[in-house]
Order: C-alpha cells, then sequence, then structure tokens
C-alpha cells in the first residue's frame, strides 16, 4: 500500500507531464498563429497595393521572393508622402550605411520596374496613385 506521500509524489510527476504536454502544445498552435498572423499581414499590404493600383482586373506584379520587398511595400502602404531610400531604411531599422542605402536604392528601383511602387521625382519613391477614369 502506498503512503500518502508516495501518492503525492506520483500525483506531481503526472501534473509535470500534463503540464509539459500542455506547453508543447502552446508552444505549436503560438507558432502557427504567428504564421497566419504573418499571411493575413502579408494579404493585407496585397490588397492596398492592389487598391492603391486600381487595377484588380491584371494580374499583379510578381513580387521578388526576399521578404524586405514585403516589408518596403508595407512601409510605402502606410506613409503619408514619399520616401526616400534612407527614410526607408531607417523605417525598417537596417541601419543608413552608404551601402545599406545604395541597396536599398536598387530594391526601390527593381519595385517600380514591376509597377509595384513609383518614382514620380528622382530618390522619392511611392505606391503608384490610383488611376482617374478620365
Amino acid at each position: 500500500m502506498a503512503t500518502a506521500l508516495e501518492k503525492i509524489a506520483a500525483r506531481e510527476r503526472q501534473i509535470a507531464e500534463s503540464a509539459d504536454a500542455l506547453r508543447t502544445q502552446i508552444n505549436t498552435l503560438a507558432d502557427r498563429l504567428r504564421d497566419l498572423d504573418g499571411e493575413a499581414g502579408d494579404l493585407a499590404v496585397a490588397r492596398k497595393v492592389i487598391l492603391a493600383l486600381g487595377q484588380d482586373d491584371q494580374p499583379p506584379a510578381t513580387l521578388p521572393g526576399n521578404p524586405v520587398y514585403q516589408h518596403i511595400l508595407t512601409v510605402l502602404a502606410d506613409a503619408t508622402t514619399p520616401m526616400r531610400a534612407r527614410d526607408l531604411c531607417r523605417a525598417l531599422d537596417l541601419g543608413t550605411e552608404p551601402s545599406k542605402v545604395e541597396g536599398m536604392r536598387s530594391k526601390l528601383k527593381r519595385l517600380v520596374t514591376t509597377g509595384l511602387i513609383a518614382e514620380d521625382e528622382p530618390g522619392l519613391f511611392t505606391l503608384p496613385r490610383p488611376r482617374t477614369g478620365d
């Protein structure tokens, strides 16, 4: 017959095992939620870009694979004025060393060629304005 202390020790082990299993499930669910939140954010930015372009009937331009392009579009979608490469580097916390700014400028020019952003004035980048039905 088990003593009271042995019963308590056995129950403590059961509780610890159950708690560990729940922690594992929580971590798995938290990872999945983080992934879904990221995807939802990407879709929201894609919607903003499509609406800004005013061209829902045309296939969207292909976004380069590097995630920084998505971050650039997010910052530009939230910006109230056109931004320079240095401003985007600051907004994305990339640093403002000349190599970082030039790398950003190169990415911005690539997005301009895809039509996802516009450079209305030299060095000033923004999302394209919606076309009006003139």
